[in-house]
C-alpha cells in the first residue's frame, strides 16, 4: 500500500477504492446488514489492485532511478520503506500482543511470524485467524526487500532488456503453481468442508509464490511506461477507452471468481483480476483520463490513509461492536456499518498524526543524511 504519489493523483482514486473493497469484504465478519454480502463479496479484489498499485508505483520510481543515473540507491529506497511500513506495523503487532480486547478472533500465530514477515507461510485462518489481513503486508514487504537487489543485478546484464519476458514468466509460474496445487490438494476435496477452506487459504491464497499477479502486471506497467515510448503514448491517448476496457474485463473476471474458491477463480481467478485492474491503472495515469483529470479532497485522504486503516480496521470494528453490544445498541444494522467506517477513519487519522507524522520527520533527516554521505 504505496503512500501517494504526486504525478499520479488519479490513482487516489483508485487506492480509495481498493480500501473500501477490502472493508467491506471484512466487515462480513462482523455482524452486519444483508447488503453487504452482496455489495462486499468481491472485497476481496481490493487487496489485488493494491498489490498492481505498489508493483507499478514502486518499480516506477526504480526505473525512473535507474534510466537518470543508471544505479539504484538501496540505502535511500530502504529508509524510505523502513519509515513508511514499520512504525504503523509495530504499533498495530504492539496493540495485538499486548491487548486482548483488540483482537477480533481468538488467537494469533506467532510473534516472530509477523516480524519476519513471513506469516503469509503456513497461516492457519481459520484457528488461528487474528490478524490475518497481514498477510498481504508480507508479500508486499518481501516484493520491497527483493526488486530492487534483482533489478541491480539484471541492469548489469543483457537480460535487463528482457524483463517483461521474466515478469510474464513469473506471473505463469504463479498461476502454474495454484494450478498444481488445486489438482494436487483440493480437487477431490469437498468444498464445503473447514479442511477444504483452511487448505484453501493456506496453499492458494496466502502464499508469495501463488500471489504474484498483481505485483508482477504493476510493474510490467511501470518498466514499459518508462521503456517504451510507443505504450507511454498508446495510455496518454487512450485513457477513457483503457478505463472502460479494464471495467469491462473486471465484470468478466467477478463472472469466473463468482464461487472464490472454485477452480476456474482459484487457477485463472487472480490473474485475470490483476490484469483488469492493470489496465485500470493505466486509465489513471493517463494524461487523458477522466480518472487523471479529476481531483477529490475526500479521495485523497482516504488514499493517504490506507495503509493505516488496513493494519487497524478489525480491531476497530471488533472493539465498538463489543462497546455498542455491551449497552444493547444494534450492531448488525446500516447506521452501525457507517458508525464502525467513521471510526476506522478516525483510526487512520489517530496513526497519521500520532505514528506517521512523527517517524516522517526521521525519515526525512536519514535521506537527508544518507545522499550528505555517499
Amino acid at each position: 500500500m504505496e503512500q501517494r504519489s504526486e504525478r499520479f493523483y488519479g490513482l487516489d482514486h483508485l487506492r480509495a477504492a481498493a480500501i473500501m473493497l477490502v472493508l467491506l469484504y471484512h466487515y462480513r465478519a462482523f455482524k452486519h446488514p444483508d447488503w453487504i454480502d452482496s455489495v462486499g463479496r468481491f472485497g476481496w479484489t481490493g487487496v489485488d489492485l493494491f498489490f498492481v498499485l505498489s508493483g507499478f508505483l514502486i518499480s516506477n520510481q526504480l526505473f525512473k532511478e535507474l534510466k537518470n543515473r543508471e544505479a539504484i540507491s538501496l540505502k535511500t529506497f530502504y529508509i524510505k520503506r523502513f519509515f513508511r511500513i514499520i512504525p504503523p506495523y509495530a504499533f498495530t503487532l504492539f496493540l495485538y500482543f499486548t491487548f486482548p480486547f483488540f483482537r477480533e478472533r481468538e488467537a494469533l500465530p506467532s510473534v516472530w511470524k509477523f516480524v519476519t514477515f513471513t506469516q503469509n507461510y503456513g497461516l492457519n485462518v481459520i484457528d488461528r485467524g487474528t490478524f490475518s489481513h497481514a498477510w498481504s503486508l508480507c508479500i508486499e514487504e518481501q516484493f520491497y526487500l527483493f526488486l530492487p537487489l534483482l533489478l541491480l543485478i539484471l541492469m548489469r546484464t543483457r537480460f535487463f532488456r528482457y524483463l517483461p519476458v521474466l515478469i510474464a514468466f513469473v506471473v505463469i509460474l504463479s498461476l502454474a503453481a495454484r494450478f498444481i496445487t488445486w489438482n494436487t490438494l483440493l480437487a477431490s476435496a469437498d468444498n464445503n468442508s473447514l479442511e477444504f477452506w483452511r487448505s484453501w487459504y493456506m496453499n492458494i491464497y496466502y502464499p508469495t509464490h501463488t500471489r504474484l499477479d498483481g505485483l508482477g502486471i504493476g510493474v510490467l506497467i511501470g518498466y514499459l511506461m518508462q521503456y517504451s515510448a510507443r505504450f507511454e503514448s498508446i495510455v496518454h491517448h487512450n485513457g477513457n477507452r483503457l478505463f472502460l476496457l479494464g471495467i469491462l474485463l473486471l465484470g468478466m473476471s467477478f463472472w469466473i471468481c463468482n464461487e472464490q474458491a472454485s477452480q476456474g477463480a482459484s487457477i485463472f481467478g487472480f490473474t485475470l483480476v490483476a490484469v483488469s485492474y492493470g489496465i485500470i491503472v493505466m486509465s489513471a495515469v493517463s494524461a487523458s483520463s477522466f480518472l487523471s483529470r479529476s481531483t477529490s479532497y475526500i479521495t485523497t485522504q482516504v488514499a493517504s490513509l490506507s495503509y493505516a486503516i488496513y493494519l487497524s480496521h478489525k480491531g476497530i470494528i471488533h472493539m465498538l461492536q463489543k462497546a455498542m453490544d455491551s449497552v444493547n445498541i444494534e450492531t448488525s444494522d446500516t447506521i452501525s456499518f457507517f458508525l464502525c467506517l467513521l471510526f476506522c477513519v478516525g483510526g487512520g487519522v489517530f496513526y497519521r498524526f500520532i505514528i506517521e507524522k512523527r517517524f516522517l520527520k526521521i525519515k526525512n533527516k536519514m535521506v537527508e543524511v544518507s545522499s550528505i554521505l555517499k
